[in-house]
């Protein structure tokens, strides 16, 4: 029997066969060229037999269940074909099953996962509640991974929503591989952004007075951060005392409360003068922090007036960074990412467990 052969029968690999193969990083991982072995040559979508037009790129890889402690990595370069259907699409990889589907809302973040600031990339489905993805690292090689290996060419034509924050990173990378895809900057991210300006101002007061002249911001950092809705009468008029106490802290607080009013807007057009007005306003102060964050808002503004169309937040996303949290507590912790990551699969992975029980067993 031909090694790989052997190879297909030891690691069950069903409708493929193994072209070639090596261990790499000191035989941790095992790589294998694979192509199908029946199934190839197959519109996904309706699964009629196509023309082969090409092949699209270089090999990409699928990871597989780690066996013995080995990594398995399957390497393939797909095909477009032509289908009497549905014209140029890419084949139909079977391997592959269907654990991305119709996914037409995307979310991006980060998450800490090891001290020493060790990150990892984390991709929502937030129509679905579901990760799908969770890639090492937070740069733009980490994100161009999810869009060149994860996803076909028709899946990225498919999205048409992109949540994330203002991570240069993020944004650039949506923008080059989702061409329709409409952009959203996180609502979240954008509010903690300012609330930072404007706890900045706090500080540098903090810093400038000395001794009992800092009695008079004391306590203030919580009541600057808090929405205006929460405050209480009381709250509202100690803030309001700063207009004679200190003037630059009052004016970041009073800029701050008016952005609030930035989310309650139905049309892009007068969103777009709320904008406009309130960077000159934050410009006119010649506070730092905050003309900072004027500028901030001038670098994304197009995709942070998307929100009026659609008010699309990662919401669902920090709900998703708690329950990935509780794991990494319940278990104390792991001590590296791809024992994690399996289990956020497991936990909230867009992941169908049930299907993958023969159903002679799913009663028992």
């Amino acid at each position: 029997m031909r090694n790989s052969k052997l190879l297909c029968k030891l690691l069950q690999l069903k409708e493929m066969k193994v072209t070639w193969f090596q261990f790499a990083d000191y035989g941790k991982e095992l790589r294998l060229g694979v192509k199908p072995f029946k199934n190839g040559c197959r519109c996904p979508d309706c699964d009629r037999r196509g023309r082969v037009a090409r092949r699209i790129g270089e090999a990409r890889q699928w990871r597989d269940v780690t066996i013995l402690g080995i990594r398995i990595i399957l390497f393939y370069a797909p095909r477009e074909i032509v289908c009497p259907t549905h014209g140029a699409i890419q084949e139909a990889i079977p391997w592959t099953g269907h654990r991305i589907r119709g996914l037409i809302t995307m979310g991006v973040d980060e998450i800490s996962y090891l001290k020493r600031r060790r990150f990892a990339t984390i991709v929502y489905d937030l129509d679905r509640s579901r990760v799908l993805w969770v890639g090492q690292g937070k740069g733009r090689a980490t994100i161009d991974r999810f869009f060149k290996e994860q996803l076909s060419p028709a899946q990225i034509q498919r999205i048409r929503w992109a949540s994330c924050d203002m991570s240069r990173a993020y944004t650039e990378a949506i923008k080059h591989h989702c061409p329709n895809a409409t952009l959203v900057i996180d609502r979240f991210h954008l509010v903690k952004a300012l609330n930072e300006a404007v706890d900045e101002v706090r500080k540098e007061a903090w810093r400038a007075l000395k001794g009992d002249a800092r009695h008079a911001i004391k306590g203030f950092r919580w009541l600057l951060g808090m929405h205006s809705r929460n405050r209480t009468a009381y709250q509202t008029g100690l803030l309001e005392k700063l207009r004679n106490s200190n003037r630059r802290i009052h004016r970041a607080w009073v800029l701050k409360d008016e952005f609030e009013h930035f989310w309650n807007h139905t049309d892009v057009d007068s969103a777009r003068s709320f904008l406009k007005r309130w960077m000159m306003l934050a410009r006119k102060t010649r506070i730092p922090s905050m003309r900072t964050f004027a500028a901030t808002l001038q670098l994304h503004k197009d995709n942070i007036l998307s929100f009026i169309q659609r008010p699309l937040t990662n919401a669902v996303g920090e709900g998703l960074n708690r329950v990935i949290k509780i794991v990494k507590n319940r278990a104390s912790g792991f001590r590296n990412l791809e024992a994690f990551t399996d289990l956020i699969y497991l936990t909230i992975g867009d992941f169908d467990i049930l299907a993958h029980i023969p159903s002679r067993l799913r009663s028992l």
